[in-house]
């Protein structure tokens, strides 16, 4: 063998070995690119060099040898797709600066296209096979790093759904009450694994309780955050008061601060007094809810902005009901009205006021399963696009 291509032998050898050594050490992808841009000036004699790699897009990791800024020059649709290498020519526009393309594939995926040029006496038997293999090594192994990387952050992900997801159960009552004068129940079916939705019930004292409704902007673990926060300053709140200005006016100041104006909340509290016979509400944003009695429904809308925009609220006002003996409330958040169907329309709030058309019901577990099999009936095969949570609440005073 003559001496020359011995020495190029060992050249290829000599460049094999750096960049295997890089990848062994677990280099950044960074310094793996440096690297391969010395191997090939240095060892492999390359005197011009451009190379584009396809990640989102394609873009121009390594470059040498001209006075163009490769990274900022766009790689034209004419590469995107080459599988043999050939000669350029003028008709190759700014890469006519090179003499050659290389194309590198991977099991039939295109990976990188390599634009080399100025092959003087020393490099003019530089093996394209070879510098296409070095090239196929160091960029699937960056392509490994890259879904070890992505490996670890769908795990990290996973982790965190199931720490929201616990934190969400932790808010919802665990047992409602299911008495002759007060039945209630509440049904959740969240989108995703983790939801922003949130119902509570809470007594007051012997005569009052309270209910709630609230969406939280957002998903996952800061949403679960921010409603458990709201959740446990609710409840501490009522220890204190049972005015809703008060209980409404410092749970705004606490989302404002904790939520940074970033997240927001919809929300309805509702008191009801056993022995007053009253039922006082604010809406905060929130979707009219619902008050059936035997002879009419009232929308209960009347109350404040959202939560966590505003402080302070720019208004807020209170709504007491008098007068109720007999009465269903009925809570729900918008991914029950805003169901959609294959014609992209809503469910809307006139077919949900069809079940309250023949007064109280005597069976709110059974209006939930009609509500829900209605709901299925309109979206047929079209996917839910949001939570849905409803709490009806049924008192015989």
């Amino acid at each position: 063998m003559p001496t020359n291509s011995l020495d190029i032998r060992d050249l290829e050898l000599n460049a094999l070995l750096e960049i295997t050594q890089a990848i062994n050490n677990n280099l950044p992808e960074e310094d793996l690119y440096k690297i391969y841009r010395f191997t090939v000036l240095a060892d492999l004699k390359v005197r011009r060099l451009a190379l584009y790699v396809k990640d989102d897009n394609w873009e121009c990791k390594v470059h040498f040898g001209t006075s163009s800024d490769w990274s900022k020059v766009f790689l034209p649709q004419d590469f995107w797709n080459i599988r043999s290498g050939r000669a350029l020519t003028s008709d190759d526009g700014p890469f006519d600066d090179f003499d050659e393309v290389i194309p590198v594939l991977h099991k039939d995926r295109l990976l990188a296209v390599i634009f080399i040029g100025g092959l003087g006496k020393e490099s003019k038997s530089v093996d394209s096979t070879f510098l296409r293999a070095l090239t196929n090594i160091i960029i699937v192994a960056i392509e490994n790093k890259k879904l070890a990387r992505k490996q670890l952050q769908q795990e990290a992900y996973r982790k965190e759904l199931e720490i929201a997801k616990k934190v969400q159960n932790f808010l919802f009552p665990k047992e409602l009450p299911q008495t002759h004068r007060l039945k209630i129940e509440a049904v959740y079916l969240p989108h995703q694994d983790v939801g922003g939705d949130y119902y509570d019930y809470l007594t007051i004292d012997n005569d009052r309780f309270l209910v709630c409704v609230a969406d939280v902007s957002g998903k996952g673990v800061p949403a679960a955050l921010l409603m458990s926060n709201f959740q446990a300053s609710l409840r501490t709140l009522i220890r204190k008061t049972q005015d809703p200005k008060e209980i409404v006016t410092e749970l705004n100041h606490v989302i404002t601060d904790s939520g940074n104006a970033e997240n927001f909340i919809t929300f309805f509290l509702g008191i009801y007094d056993f022995t007053e016979k009253t039922f006082e509400y604010v809406n905060c944003g929130h979707n009219p809810l619902y008050l059936v009695r035997p002879d009419e429904v009232i929308e209960l809308n009347n109350g404040t902005t959202i939560l966590g925009m505003f402080n302070p609220l720019p208004f807020l006002e209170t709504t007491k009901i008098e007068g109720l003996d007999d009465f269903m409330f009925f809570g729900y958040t918008d991914g029950l009205t805003e169901t959609f169907n294959k014609s992209d329309e809503q469910f809307g709030e006139e077919r949900l006021m069809e079940f309250f058309e023949n007064g109280v019901p005597e069976d709110i577990n059974q209006l939930h399963t009609q509500i829900f099999k209605s709901l299925d009936q309109f979206r047929q095969d079209t996917p839910y696009r949001d939570d849905i949570t409803m709490l009806s609440c049924l008192v015989k005073n």
